[in-house]
C-alpha cells in the first residue's frame, strides 16, 4: 500500500493511490500552483541501459531519439504494423540508462517486447516498477517541484506537452492551445523513499493532491493519456499526439506508413474535442458513456439514433465545471449540440464540444489525381 494513503483524509482510487485527500478541487488549485504533488506509485517503470539503447528505441518507436542529451526528456509511441498505439512512453536519459515511464499496466508487456526485440544489440531492458516509483509535481514556480529536486530524485522527466517538439505538427488551431503553460514533471524516486516524501505532506511542508486533481487538469489541457482515452483502434493523429510524441522525418519504424498516408493523404476517422457539459444536474458521465447528436430544439429524441462517439474520460474542474474528453466522429460537424448519456442510460447531459483536432487534420499534401480514360 502506498505511504500517501496513511494521510489523513486519503480516499484510495481502485489503481491503489489516493483519488483525492478529502477536498478535490482546492487539491487542484494547490497542485496547479505548483505547491502540491501527486503520488503516482501504481505507475510502471522501465529502464533500458547500454550503449546502442538509443538508436535501438530509436527504430522502433515514433519519436526522434537519436541525439537525446543527458537529462532532455521526451515522450515516444510504441505503434503496432497497422499504427495503432500499443503504448505511450515517456523517455528521459540519463547519460547512461533511458528511463522509460508508463501508465499502470504497461512495463510489464513493454519488457517483455522489449526482451524479444533485444537480437545482438548491446542492451540490457529492466522492468523497475518493484524498485521505483514516480512522483509528479507542476513546476511553474511553486515549491512542490523544488521541494522533490531537493530529495535527488534518479530522474526527472519533463512533459513536453506545452509547445510542438522538432519534427512535430499540431492539428489543433494555432491560437489559444488549452496547453499553453503546461508545466509538469515527473520524478523517479527509489521506493524507499516514498514514505520521506509523504512525511513531508504529514508535515505541512508540501500538500498532496489525488488523482481527480491531476485528471481535471489534464483534462483541461487536452492532455491525452494511455491509460484513459486509448483504446484498440486508437491512432496517433486522433488525439493530436503528433505534436509531442511523432517525428515525422525520422527513419522507418513499426506504424509508421500509417502515420504517414493519414497525415498526408487522409483524415483520422476520429477526432478528440473537449466537451462543456451542463452541470445543472451535478453528475458527470462516466469513461466510455456515449455522446450522440441533440435533436432539435421541439423534437422527440429519437429511440434508433446511432451514438456519435464516446467519452474518455470526465472531471469537475475547479474553473470550468464539468468537462470531458471525447473521441467523436471526424464527419460530426464542430457546431453540433451533443448530450452525454450519464450512468442511467436513459438520462443524458447536454454538451457543447471545443474541438481539439478539426474535421478537416490530416491530407497535408495536395497531390493531383491522374487523369485516366
Amino acid at each position: 500500500m502506498s505511504s500517501f494513503l496513511e494521510l489523513p483524509g486519503a480516499v484510495a482510487d481502485p489503481a491503489g493511490v489516493a483519488a483525492h485527500y478529502g477536498e478535490p478541487l482546492p487539491e487542484q488549485r494547490a497542485l496547479e500552483a505548483g505547491a502540491a504533488i501527486v503520488d503516482l506509485s501504481h505507475r510502471g517503470v522501465v529502464t533500458v541501459s547500454g550503449p546502442d539503447r538509443l538508436s535501438w528505441l530509436h527504430s522502433m518507436t515514433s519519436q526522434q531519439l537519436v541525439g537525446l542529451r543527458p537529462g532532455e526528456s521526451t515522450e515516444t509511441l510504441l505503434l503496432d504494423p497497422n499504427g495503432r498505439i500499443e503504448r505511450a512512453i515517456r523517455v528521459v536519459d540519463d547519460g547512461e540508462r533511458s528511463w522509460l515511464l508508463v501508465d499502470e499496466g504497461s512495463a510489464e508487456p513493454l519488457t517483455a517486447f522489449l526482451q524479444r526485440m533485444r537480437f545482438a544489440l548491446r542492451v540490457e531492458v529492466h522492468d523497475v516498477s518493484a524498485e521505483y516509483a514516480t512522483v509528479l509535481a507542476f513546476t511553474g514556480g511553486g515549491p512542490a517541484a523544488e521541494a522533490l529536486r531537493g530529495l535527488s530524485p534518479a530522474a526527472e522527466w519533463q512533459d513536453p506537452w506545452a509547445a510542438v517538439t522538432v519534427g512535430g505538427v499540431q492539428y489543433a488551431r494555432a491560437h489559444g492551445h488549452a496547453s499553453e503553460g503546461w508545466a509538469v514533471s515527473q520524478f523517479v524516486f527509489a521506493r524507499e523513499d516514498l514514505p520521506a516524501i509523504a512525511a513531508l505532506v504529514g508535515e505541512g511542508a508540501l500538500r498532496a493532491a489525488g488523482l481527480l486533481a491531476l485528471e481535471a487538469l489534464e483534462v483541461r489541457a487536452w492532455r491525452p493519456a494511455q491509460h484513459a482515452d486509448v483504446d484498440e483502434r486508437a491512432i496517433p493523429h486522433e488525439f493530436d499526439w503528433l505534436r509531442t510524441a511523432v517525428h515525422l522525418t525520422k527513419g522507418c519504424y513499426r506504424g509508421q506508413e500509417t502515420v504517414a498516408k493519414v497525415h498526408n493523404l487522409g483524415h483520422p476517422p476520429r477526432r478528440l474535442a473537449m466537451l462543456h457539459l451542463d452541470g445543472s444536474g451535478g453528475e458527470l458521465p462516466v469513461a466510455g458513456a456515449l455522446v450522440y447528436r441533440a435533436s432539435a430544439p421541439g423534437e422527440a429524441r429519437d429511440p434508433e439514433a446511432r451514438p456519435v462517439g464516446r467519452v474518455t474520460r470526465a472531471a469537475l474542474h475547479h474553473e470550468w465545471g464539468g468537462i470531458a474528453l471525447a473521441l467523436l466522429k471526424r464527419a460530426l460537424p464542430e457546431d453540433a449540440a451533443l448530450e452525454v448519456e450519464l450512468a442511467d442510460s436513459a438520462e443524458r447531459v447536454a454538451a457543447a464540444q471545443e474541438p481539439i483536432v478539426p474535421a478537416d487534420a490530416g491530407a497535408t499534401r495536395d497531390i493531383p489525381r491522374l487523369k485516366r480514360l
